[in-house]
């Protein structure tokens, strides 16, 4: 289950890559800034909802 912890922290790297990128585009002209705040925030949506999943499939396989 050590795979399913690794992508947790993985999609909080992105989203942190992401924040990056908008931070760096925000001022330019037809820069992409909101769509990296997009996937920065669906990084975070994924990160909760996998550590959800993995809690409630490590619960299961304990019964």
């Amino acid at each position: 289950m050590k795979v399913f912890r690794f992508f947790e922290y993985a999609y909080l790297a992105i989203m942190l890559f992401f924040i990056y990128e908008a931070y760096t585009e925000w001022g330019q002209e037809g820069g992409r800034s909101f769509l990296y705040i997009f996937f920065a925030v669906a990084a975070i949506f994924m990160f909760f909802f996998k550590r959800r999943f993995r809690k409630r499939f490590e619960a299961n396989n304990r019964d």
